[in-house]
């Protein structure tokens, strides 16, 4: 179990602020006072934790799906009807989703339920701690952990409405986007000179600065799609900002893969913010908390292989569109995927399933469809909805199941009994820091630090593959190095809005309508505030 900065001590107030923060007009007046708690800067730090922990929420859920089984990154059909799930994930797959669908609901509440537990925390804290320059600390990177839940909501829904205030029962209406994002960077610039410079062990978990740069680099590095104005030198220069602190480094080819293992954590030096997951850690109530790769990437047929004392779901692939950016036999980051046919770990023992004639293909037809059939386990990388395209539904045999290459980045962790796993998940990483400066550059702003576009690639790609470096780079080879980085890592829609390839074809959607680049406002959200106003197109 990896040693977290916030502790889950403290439960009474955890479970106080969790159950209290979807009831607005619960009083200040509680037992947490300065007389008894927190009293110094360790006390407060554990006084944090409900926003952290709420934070962690839907996060690799349904945050994960939005973001990628609205691209071609990840598919996730039916077979044989299991997982068809209320057609949430055909709905995201084809782009047809509506204002009742099931993970577009999941997280505007989730995000939601984010920003007004740390509203709240704000509130009880900023009353009951003297004022120090620890507090000034702690109240920064609380606003942090709002401001990327607001980014969040932002990037998934637009226009969004924007509530700073505890107690505040008004009915908010959502602003527009550009207002929206200069709030965001104003939270950031008003939380910078609070924050600690400190990294590793002793924050790890937290926000600090250079979690505030990375965030700015994302908004400006996005600027023109959010506000319709070009910031590409202010996205150098936050990625600088990073870049000069001298305290991330790219990760080596050896340790690219570990990077996303069970046992990762604050030793990973290309980490500057990442969630952490713990199977044994207390979820904000209302949320889900639960980190589930293995269970749907990884064939059911191969818990053996990889130890696991569960058999995982498997019903998520990527798509031969997006796994064509893994084209270079020589690069690390090829080692994410399961492809073709299927060996044990070492590596010479095929992976069987011994069925019938009729269980390995639904659609035999000779007499003896009930004879035993054994069979290697052969990953193919197309999805055919054999059974049905409108349930979007590849069938109930072996085939079906053996449809699309599985990712296992976040290596399946062989110590869950629960199927919930302790990989943490970065939000940014030193890469990305990287690869937005060389973005920004290759866009049209002002080269710093004797860097060029090309540079940064190759700098990135000489810890990724022994090929050699690149003698030139576009805006195409610049998506397809992003592909390749952060496959599974939630930046893909954002990337394929920026680089206009949202609106193509992959898999079984034909989709493109430019209103589909943001989701729909919920209808549960309008209960709520009825001040809303819906996003165009829906």
């Amino acid at each position: 179990m990896k040693q977290l900065a916030i502790p889950g001590a403290l439960m009474v107030l955890l479970l106080y602020l969790a159950t209290a923060c979807h009831n607005l007009d619960v009083p200040i007046n509680t037992e947490l006072t300065p007389d008894i708690f927190p009293q110094n800067s360790q006390q407060f730090i554990q006084a944090s934790g409900p926003p952290y922990a709420a934070l962690r929420g839907q996060f690799a859920l349904d945050y994960f799906f939005m973001q990628s089984l609205s691209t071609d990154e990840a598919i996730l059909p039916a077979r044989g009807g299991n997982w068809y799930d209320n057609q949430n994930y055909r709905m995201l797959h084809y782009h047809n989703w509506t204002k009742d669908h099931g993970n577009t609901n999941g997280a505007w509440n989730w995000l939601s339920t984010v920003i007004g537990t740390t509203n709240q925390s704000l509130s009880i804290l900023d009353q009951t701690v003297p004022a120090s320059s620890a507090k000034q600390t702690n109240l920064a990177e609380l606003k942090m952990v709002r401001a990327m839940a607001y980014f969040m909501l932002m990037d998934l829904y637009g226009n969004v409405p924007v509530d700073t205030t505890y107690g505040d029962f008004t009915p908010h209406p959502n602003l527009p986007r550009a207002q929206v994002v200069g709030f965001i960077e104003n939270e950031v610039k008003k939380a910078l000179p609070y924050l600690s410079r400190a990294s590793g062990q002793s924050m790890y978990g937290r926000a600090n600065k250079f979690t505030a740069y990375s965030l700015l680099a994302k908004l400006y590095l996005n600027a023109q799609y959010y506000t319709g104005t070009q910031r590409y030198n202010d996205a150098i220069v936050a990625c600088d900002s990073v870049i000069n602190s001298g305290l991330y480094a790219l990760e080596g080819r050896s340790s690219y893969l570990q990077m996303f293992y069970p046992n990762n954590g604050p030793q990973m030096k290309e980490f500057i913010f990442a969630i952490p997951y713990d199977p044994a850690a207390a979820n904000l109530p209302g949320t889900n908390g639960f980190m589930y790769r293995a269970r749907y990437d990884v064939p059911r047929s191969e818990a053996k292989k990889f130890s696991l004392p569960f058999t995982p779901s498997a019903p998520e692939s990527t798509l031969p569109e997006f796994y064509a950016n893994f084209n270079d036999p020589n690069d690390i980051r090829n080692g994410q995927w399961l492809t073709g046919p299927q060996f044990l770990n070492d590596g010479v023992t095929p992976v069987t399933v011994t069925t019938t004639k009729k269980g390995y293909d639904q659609f035999y037809t000779g007499s003896d469809g009930g004879a035993s059939y054994t069979y290697q386990v052969t990953l193919t990388p197309q999805v055919l909805l054999r059974q049905s395209e409108s349930a979007f539904d590849c069938g109930n045999d072996e085939i079906a199941w053996n449809m699309g290459y599985r990712n296992i980045k976040f290596y399946p962790d062989a110590s869950s009994t629960s199927r919930n796993q302790n990989n943490d998940i970065p939000l940014f990483r030193y890469s990305d820091i990287i690869l937005m400066k060389a973005e920004a550059i290759l866009r049209g702003g002002t080269p710093t630090l004797g860097h060029t576009a090309l540079s940064l690639v190759n700098q990135l790609r000489a810890n990724r593959t022994t090929s050699p470096a690149l003698s030139s780079i576009d805006l195409d080879g610049m998506y397809a190095e992003r592909s390749r980085e952060f496959a599974y890592e939630n930046w893909h829609r954002n990337d394929m809005i920026r680089f206009g390839k949202y609106e193509g074809k992959w898999g079984f959607k034909t989709d493109a309508d430019v209103n589909h680049r943001i989701f729909p406002i919920p209808t549960s959200a309008f209960t709520v505030n009825p001040a809303l106003t819906q996003n165009p197109g829906y």
